[in-house]
């Protein structure tokens, strides 16, 4: 589903950029934010965004991670006693939607990340054993609070720049992200707070205002080198709609030995084309695996703009495509080609119901039923996910009871809490009866006629639910809800669809002329909740409404952050502290103040502590309502050594290469 609300995948899905990314990590059936993945294979540079690490106990080990849960396969190590491999062919990759910018500086979209990515590489990477790869530049700490980067000398722009050196990012930094005269793409990663030094030539720190012993996964750190002799003059004449259009830039010319291919032309609209980088400089790095010695693998790279699916598929089929992504209605059918290799790979964005606790939600009668959390539980008890797993998702996905995949570090499986949708917690029963709790909290009289839930005024309870359109599974899986809804707690559902754009623009954000003053306030339930900073997607109060009334929908899913789940303060870091929550969800437990304890954790065990209470209580509120966790499926060409079904598949794309 989609993973941002900016653009579609080779999947017709929403996909993310690296910090809506990995800050608000929406993926999904039409997922919002999260790096890691557009569903169709053309997202293997930037990939690795979005696996869990296993940190240990101390914050300087924590930099070291160790493998303990099973995240899928690792690579196959090539033999030290062959020769390395002789670059050939063209990796060819098809996307179902174009690029608004390529620019690094602003771009938005993880599609066009991946297009970046080619030619130009981040900061580092987490491997397919989960530990942290330096690339551009190291990242050590002794406490958790001062993070030394420790950049790489063997770095170059193309001329005229030169050296890349740690000059480059202190200004970047200093003068882009914490300038607020130039909003970039990075701006939210390096708040004023944020202390940034240059200690020598090679070498910078950023002192946090507190300690986080997991900085490196929450990937604000993750950056782009960009020549400081390139900017300057946009940020001295304060030049914004310069910098943004400036063709070295957008063409990513000054990328010099910085990425495994150059890019030669960006079509607009059509898709990029790129030549190996013969001086890359991952070839000379130490502690990198022995292939990367004669990295990269490729002669060149295209990427092409082919939106419909069928197309998509029809290329991999044909071997005009290396991959694509594979809807689970055809999985058995491509496992079955023998000139098709399918990846079956776990990852944490989430299909889950958003419904719209806002005054323009519940259109069903007066009041709002789903604002209480019984009505939610009776909701989730509803639902029956293994059905959904084995109906819709043909076995290809896994059930979502919190906010962690089970594969996590941190998902609470010492402690009890509830798994709804599933044995004693699943059906008509269990959910009227819970429903009924929620009644009896609601100042207006709802009620069951016989198994038939009713408003005040003796009517069912109709409401709609949305689905991102074009894509099948999406309404397949808004028919079941919908049928389980009806069958089990007797509320009539209307299914309808809609595409991204209009559910971005008129359901989802709500524009800056309707936002609440910075400091309003408002008391639920005992707690005061306080918008500081409104924004589009959490613009204050329940009384701040979206153009659209709508009441549910599926239109995108949202990266759980299973290597980090600091991250997840976008979503509940109370009603507004977090910068994602159109759906107006007020938090009963004590997500501030947990997410609060988290940052300035010492250890992983207190970590694990205050992760516990946090998941359970996820569990227990249904926030959303969690249905399950589609693998990713890819099909490859099989003559293409080097994915894998991993969490970090695609972390070393510079490895990857044909073999005959």
């Amino acid at each position: 589903m989609p993973r941002n609300p900016f653009e579609t995948d080779g999947d017709d899905r929403f996909i993310s950029r690296r910090k809506w990314l990995s800050m608000l990590g929406v993926a999904g059936t039409a997922g919002l934010a999260g790096c890691g993945g557009n569903g169709d294979g053309t997202d293997t540079p930037g990939s690795a965004d979005t696996p869990t690490a296993t940190p240990t106990a101390t914050p300087t080990d924590a930099m070291d991670q160790t493998q303990t849960q099973d995240f899928g396969d690792t690579a196959t190590p090539t033999p030290t006693d062959q020769p390395l491999p002789e670059p050939s062919g063209t990796y060819d990759a098809v996307s179902g939607s174009s690029y608004e910018t390529l620019n690094p500086v602003y771009n938005s979209e993880a599609g066009a990340g991946s297009a970046i990515g080619y030619a130009l590489d981040y900061g580092y990477a987490f491997d397919d054993q989960q530990q942290l790869f330096p690339q551009h530049y190291d990242l050590t700490t002794d406490s958790g609070q001062v993070w030394v980067f420790t950049v790489r000398e063997n770095l170059q722009f193309s001329d005229p720049y030169g050296q890349v050196t740690a000059e480059d990012y202190v200004y970047q930094i200093q003068e882009l992200h914490q300038n607020d005269v130039f909003p970039t793409a990075d701006s939210d990663s390096f708040p004023a707070e944020y202390n940034v030094t240059q200690n020598s030539e090679f070498e910078f720190q950023v002192e946090l205002p507190g300690t986080n012993i997991l900085w490196p996964q929450t990937f604000e750190p993750l950056l782009y080198p960009i020549p400081k002799d390139l900017v300057q003059p946009y940020v001295e004449d304060e030049d914004v709609e310069g910098m943004r259009q400036d063709s070295e830039l957008l063409e990513l010319q000054f990328t010099g030995n910085l990425g495994a291919y150059t890019m030669d032309e960006w079509n607009r609209g059509s898709g990029t084309t790129y030549s190996r980088n013969d001086d890359y400089y991952i070839q000379d790095i130490p502690n990198a695996p022995d292939i990367y010695a004669g990295a990269p693998y490729f002669e060149g790279v295209t990427t092409s703009i082919v939106p419909e699916q069928s197309a998509r598929l029809g290329a991999l089929e044909t071997g005009e495509a290396d991959s694509a992504s594979i809807p689970p209605a055809q999985f058995q059918e491509f496992q079955q080609k023998d000139n098709v290799s399918v990846n079956q790979i776990p990852q944490p964005y989430n299909e889950k119901i958003t419904l719209n606790m806002r005054d323009n939600g519940w259109s069903a009668g007066p009041g709002n039923l789903f604002r209480h959390v019984p009505f939610r539980q009776a909701m989730a008890m509803a639902i029956n996910k293994q059905d959904l797993i084995d109906g819709v998702w043909r076995g290809l996905a896994r059930p979502h009871y919190t906010w962690q995949p089970q594969f996590s570090r941190w998902y609470p499986s010492d402690v009890d809490f509830p798994k709804f949708g599933q044995g004693d917690m699943y059906g008509a029963d269990v959910a009227q009866e819970r429903a009924q709790e929620a009644f009896e909290m609601s100042e207006y009289d709802y009620a069951f006629d016989g198994d038939t839930m009713v408003n005040p005024d003796g009517d069912q309870v109709t409401l709609d639910i949305l689905w991102f359109a074009n894509d099948d599974t999406d309404g397949l899986m808004a028919e079941f809800i919908a049928q389980e809804l009806e069958a089990n707690l007797g509320m009539s559902i209307n299914v309808e669809s809609i595409t991204g754009g209009p559910f971005v623009n008129d359901y989802a954000q709500v524009p800056q002329e309707r936002w609440a003053e910075a400091g309003t306030s408002v008391e639920h339930n005992g707690k005061t909740f306080t918008w500081e900073s409104p924004g589009p997607f959490n613009p204050g109060p329940r009384n701040v409404t979206s153009n659209e009334a709508w009441d549910m929908s599926i239109v995108y899913g949202l990266n759980t952050y299973p290597r980090n789940p600091l991250t997840n303060n976008a979503f509940f870091d109370g009603a507004g502290g977090g910068s994602f929550n159109f759906s107006g969800y007020y938090p009963d437990f004590n997500a501030k103040e947990l997410f609060e304890q988290a940052r300035n954790a010492g250890s992983t065990e207190e970590l694990q502590s205050i992760f516990n209470e946090m998941f359970v209580s996820l569990a227990e509120e249904q926030p959303y309502i969690m249905l399950v966790f589609p693998d990713d499926i890819i099909g490859y060409n099989p003559n293409l050594v080097g994915p894998i079904e991993n969490f970090s598949n695609g972390w070393n794309f510079p490895a990857w290469r044909f073999e005959e």
